[in-house]
């Protein structure tokens, strides 16, 4: 009883790390599923926009003006991957490989912002000092502050902006790129420009959920973008697992990667209520990934033998 009392106990909180991570996961499909590129420069770009949003606000910028100003540093590190990739010729893994090492000391010096050493590899903020826009302070109050209320309408105006977005000639022609490179261009689109572009807004959507997370948290930190590529395409396999064939909109599939983060989020804490230590997460976020970005195989292969034994019987 007491275990099943603590699972509920967690669950505001996971169902609130699930929907500042849910932003990134979007991010992270906009370049795995519609660009088909992987990349890792996301692991550099959540401590960014976690750096830059802290950094703004003890400083005295308004929180809308430092969610914005994250949001844009996040837009420049995607837009530095783009010109490795496309300007330079590298490889996109490589490409965000490179931003994400150059990152990790701008993250510090960004944070060291005013030190005597000019890096610092830890800033905390409190709820009680700014004017924050979430904190997991909140998280279990029915008032107005609660963060899963915020956040939810955060990311149905996030969703519904990108619905738009990816309407348009513009979005449409960044979709094309990364279903039909050659098609594309064959059509006219500079596919190297909307290339860039794409990873300009998925580096900025992942920026956006750093600085959301760290107000959350109350801190920033140069590791709290560490292996966040992982959990992102955690919660976009999960979502794909669980309602790929259900929601076949594109805004639906957006929603999707949010529902995986959350469920990513939910699963975790009841396996630490559980006793599973909190050094052996990325290990269970590894083998999570994998069982879910194998079902996928599993199925086909399954498909392919009942097929081909029909047709072994029929014959």
């Amino acid at each position: 009883m007491s275990f099943l009392v603590s699972v509920l106990n967690s669950m505001p909180g996971a169902v609130a790390q699930g929907l500042v991570w849910g932003i990134m996961a979007i991010g992270v499909y906009i370049t795995f599923r519609i660009l088909d590129i992987a990349d890792l420069t996301v692991d550099g770009t959540l401590c960014t926009g976690g750096a830059v949003c802290v950094v703004l606000t003890m400083n005295g910028v308004p929180m809308w003006a430092s969610i914005l100003i994250a949001f844009i540093a996040g837009l420049i590190a995607g837009l530095v991957t783009g010109i490795f990739h496309v300007g330079f010729g590298i490889p996109a893994i490589l490409a965000g490989i490179l931003t994400q090492l150059a990152l990790y000391s701008i993250n510090l010096r960004i944070m060291g912002w005013g030190t005597d050493n000019g890096s610092k590899a830890n800033l905390p903020i409190s709820v009680d000092k700014y004017d924050l826009l979430i904190s997991s302070r909140n998280v279990r109050e029915a008032s107005i502050g609660n963060p899963i209320l915020i956040l939810t309408i955060f990311i149905a105006v996030i969703i519904i902006v990108l619905y738009w977005f990816f309407a348009t000639e513009l979005g449409c022609s960044l979709r094309a790129t990364g279903s039909n490179p050659n098609m594309s261009r064959a059509q006219s689109i500079n596919t190297d420009m909307t290339k860039i572009l794409g990873l300009m807004l998925s580096n900025g959507l992942v920026a956006l959920s750093g600085a959301l997370l760290a107000q959350y948290q109350g801190f920033s930190d140069i590791n709290m973008g560490r292996g966040s590529i992982v959990i992102g395409l955690a919660a976009v396999i999960i979502g794909e697992v669980f309602f790929g064939k259900i929601f076949r909109n594109f805004a639906l599939k957006l929603v999707y990667c949010v529902i995986g983060a959350v469920i990513y989020y939910v699963v975790i804490q009841i396996v630490l209520r559980m006793g599973l230590s909190t050094d052996d997460l990325k290990l269970l976020t590894a083998l999570v990934v994998a069982l879910f970005l194998g079902v996928p195989y599993w199925k086909k292969k399954y498909s392919e033998r009942h097929v081909a034994g029909k047709g072994g019987a029929n014959a």
